[in-house]
């Protein structure tokens, strides 16, 4: 009971401290699950993050899901995803019939605004982080620009990206003497 009540807490605390979506939660899950908690590896969470990002649904309750299911199964993939989905309840619960009688407050529009830059901040550290630990050679840089020209600029969905990326590492290391690219 002591493990679900921590996954809670835990994917309570990223749910309720990060802002911007699943890109903004990685430093946060990275220090949580990785560092602290030793609940999964760098490898591991970029994989649930990676396979979160491909299947429906909302990349941080995925990412929940799967180390809950880890760590304790069916119910501590329960104990996390409501854990990480609570915090966003709450908050939408106290200001849904309030909202609207604040968005003209210029510390409000402020607050925003540095929320935002925050979140941009946040996704550009768990960029350079990751970037660093898994683009290492010539074959990965080049995957890495045509993924974000692909996405970025021609706007071809992340999933036909990723699938290509696979099926591309999966026959460049079969014929490359199984080298890690």
């Amino acid at each position: 009971m002591k493990t679900l009540f921590e996954l809670f807490i835990v994917f309570f605390k990223v749910g309720a401290l990060t802002f911007g979506g699943g890109i903004a939660m990685l430093p946060m899950l990275q220090r949580e699950l990785v560092d602290n908690k030793k609940w999964a590896t760098e490898e591991e969470l970029m994989d649930y993050y990676s396979i979160g990002q491909c299947t429906p649904g909302i990349i941080a309750i995925n990412t929940a899901t799967f180390i809950g299911y880890k760590i304790k199964g069916k119910i501590g993939a329960v104990f996390s995803t409501f854990g990480v989905v609570s915090p966003s309840v709450i908050i939408i619960i106290c200001i849904a019939g309030f909202i609207n009688n604040f968005l003209h407050i210029q510390w409000v529009i402020y607050a925003f605004a540095g929320i935002k830059i925050a979140v941009a901040g946040l996704v550009l550290e768990a960029f350079i982080s990751f970037f660093k630990k898994n683009v290492k050679n010539k074959v990965s840089i080049i995957l890495c620009s045509l993924a974000f020209v692909l996405n970025f600029i021609l706007k071809i969905s992340p999933v036909y990206i990723i699938f290509a990326c696979v099926v591309f590492s999966i026959f460049f290391t079969k014929h490359n003497n199984k080298k890690e690219i």
